[in-house]
């Protein structure tokens, strides 16, 4: 669906989306980077479990609400990467104690 940009200069950053590692471009930020690299999916919806990918892009739908880094809720498209970071997709509704 979408494609890195073939001249990126950025360096590359491991990343572990779902348990499997990728490599992405240091530039993009979470959202970008499941979109080029993975499946796109970024949570389902609390009631039917819907998939959902990222829409705006800019932090003003949160569609794009991830797990990063053991932390719910997070506007991926609002986080850059970083080298080690730990990706889940959100299933559902968010928990609240664990």
């Amino acid at each position: 669906m979408f494609k890195p940009l073939p001249d990126s200069r950025a360096p590359e950053v491991r990343v572990i989306v779902d348990g499997r590692e990728l490599l992405v471009s240091a530039d993009l930020s979470v959202a970008a980077a499941v979109l080029a690299y993975a499946d796109g999916v970024t949570r389902t919806t609390p009631v039917s479990g819907t998939p959902r990918a990222p829409y705006c892009l800019m932090g003003v739908c949160f569609d794009c609400l991830m797990e990063i880094d053991g932390v719910q809720n997070r506007q991926a498209c609002l986080t850059p990467v970083r080298e080690g970071m730990r990706i889940a997709r959100q299933s559902g509704k968010r928990t609240v104690f664990p």
